[in-house]
């Protein structure tokens, strides 16, 4: 058996191990349900965020001191390793979470799996406690325990993946059922790599006055996630289903197609947001066209026409084209922002002009209503009806959502990730009159090409505004490059590594003039 100072040591490792896992295994389970449960998403994040596991690594090193034969270094040693534990407490450390880990009953059950995987490994330790000759492997059992936690997780992940399967089909097959036996429903499948939430939410305002309609609720676009909402909510008396479909892979919108089975669809836009995915830009085309594959012959579908790659690559299924350009079926023009909003015109293919009053602000939002409007009119609607249900559209959570704060005026646009919106977001503050203040983390998620994007962010920047505050010195060196290449005044671009002291900053600020702070994206917590 170990001596006592040995035992001691090991009883005291052990309950800041029980402590340790705990934190670690909270920390990735919410980086894993971050990237999707998907193992070669993790497996990228966590080779990108190495260095966040220095103390584990240390931790692993130490485990395999229970082969040093001298016994004074070993006792060195295993303090060590007692000690690493901590750092690896402190670096798993509660904090500020934007989306905190949802404890799904999926999370519930790889919590349950990777416990029974870890107390494996402790029942080793306990066993070779018992063993003269292996004593010291207790020591190690009881690091690998904690060093690999990341592993247990994808193991958990792995073990469960038939149960998960079963439950996924489960839910799928029953939901299946109920749409089946609501054969009137009329689903409109909305996607895009930005815009749908927007698109949705418009529509559903305008729509619901009009008839009764479901609608997939927040940013609910995956699988499980339309799943629930037609579970959950879908009566006899719906006539229309609105649902939003997301994609981050080739094949993910033919699945959801495959489940809800669209007679309707809406592409609002084609771009570079999760190009780091994706893979590349034909493939995000490929993936957004599944939905225009899915279709009927029949059925209707609406694209974006002021969208460039749209206008190159334009769909095979016959569409309806809505925007600003003069060859849009629905065309919005005579676009005037003012202090309580947007004014527009909106001309119909049988050529009427209805008049437009709405809160949003953003050349962009207009578009998107414009689309709205004629999925509306296409279930029968009569354009000039939607005027009052315009102007009670309000702004999406975090995308162009308008707030005063004193003398500040807080254009919070965080949920925005993609260049087109970036910039369309930027122009709008432009036409603003005030001290106009960018504050943004820079975009993420667009592969090969994020540096140079981030670029052309900081230039478009550069002429936009008159401050512009950067958060995280590292994740923004692209934005600010392309500032500096603008010309823009140094005296004016500022970096700080959090929000909080930027937005310190930001108040500070002394100036007669109304201040203007568009918050331009906000990275997730796996970021």
């Amino acid at each position: 058996m170990l001596s006592p100072v040995l035992q001691l040591l090991y009883g005291a490792t052990v309950i800041a191990s029980i402590y340790c896992i705990f934190k670690s295994l909270i920390y990735n389970m919410h980086m894993f349900q971050l990237e999707g449960y998907r193992f070669s998403s993790f497996t990228g994040w966590f080779f990108k965020h190495i260095k966040h596991y220095v103390p584990e690594a240390v931790t692993l090193v130490l485990s395999f001191t229970a082969f040093v034969k001298n016994k004074k270094i070993f006792v060195l040693c295993a303090v060590l390793l007692f000690i690493s534990l901590f750092f690896v407490i402190v670096n798993n450390r509660g904090r500020d979470e934007k989306k905190p880990l949802v404890y799904t009953p999926r999370v519930k059950r790889m919590y349950v799996t990777a416990i029974i995987l870890i107390c494996a490994v402790f029942g080793a330790s306990v066993y070779f406690l018992t063993t003269d000759a292996q004593k010291y492997l207790a020591f190690m059992c009881i690091g690998l325990m904690n060093a690999l936690v990341p592993l247990w997780v994808v193991l958990a992940n792995l073990i469960n993946k038939p149960v998960e399967k079963g439950v996924n089909r489960h839910y799928t097959n029953e939901a299946k059922r109920m749409l089946a036996a609501c054969p009137d429903l009329q689903t409109i499948g909305i996607t895009g790599s930005y815009g749908k939430t927007s698109v949705k939410f418009y529509l559903y305002t305008i729509l619901r006055a009009w008839t009764d309609t479901l609608v997939t609720p927040a940013s609910f676009n995956t699988p499980m996630g339309i799943v629930k909402t037609v579970r959950g909510s879908l009566s006899a008396i719906h006539k229309i289903f609105l649902c939003e479909m997301g994609a981050k892979w080739v094949g993910d919108i033919k699945e959801l197609c495959d489940i809800v089975h669209p007679k309707h669809g809406i592409i609002t836009a084609l771009g570079e947001q999760h190009l780091e995915s994706f893979g590349s830009q034909e493939n995000i085309i490929k993936t957004k066209y599944e939905l225009a594959d899915a279709l009927p012959p029949e059925g209707r579908l609406y694209v974006n026409w002021d969208n460039d790659l749209i206008r190159q690559y334009p769909p095979k299924h016959k569409f309806i084209k809505y925007g600003t350009r003069e060859d849009c079926d629905y065309r919005a023009f005579n676009i005037v922002s003012h202090s309580k909003g947007t004014s527009f015109s909106v001309k119909a293919p049988d050529g009427t002009v209805t008049d437009f009053d709405t809160k949003l602000l953003g050349e962009h939002n207009i578009v998107n209503i414009t689309g709205a409007i004629a999925a509306a009119n296409g279930f029968g609607m009569p354009v000039e009806k939607m005027r009052l249900y315009v102007r009670r559209i309000e702004a999406v959570e975090h995308r162009m959502q308008i707030s005063e704060k004193g003398a500040v005026t807080i254009i919070d646009d965080a949920f925005n990730s993609n260049p087109a919106g970036c910039r369309a977001a930027l122009h709008t503050l432009k036409n603003m009159d005030g001290l106009r203040i960018l504050v943004t983390p820079g975009m993420v998620e667009l592969g090969a090409k994020e540096d140079e994007l981030n670029e052309d962010f900081g230039k478009t920047a550069a002429a936009c505004c008159d401050e512009i505050v950067l958060i995280g010195e590292k994740q923004t060196a692209a934005i600010a490059r392309g500032v500096k290449k603008a010309g823009f005044d140094e005296k004016h671009l500022h970096v700080f590594e959090s929000f909080k002291d930027g937005m310190n900053f930001v108040y500070g600020i002394r100036t007669e003039r109304k201040k203007l702070v568009l918050l331009e994206n906000d990275l997730p917590d796996n970021y």
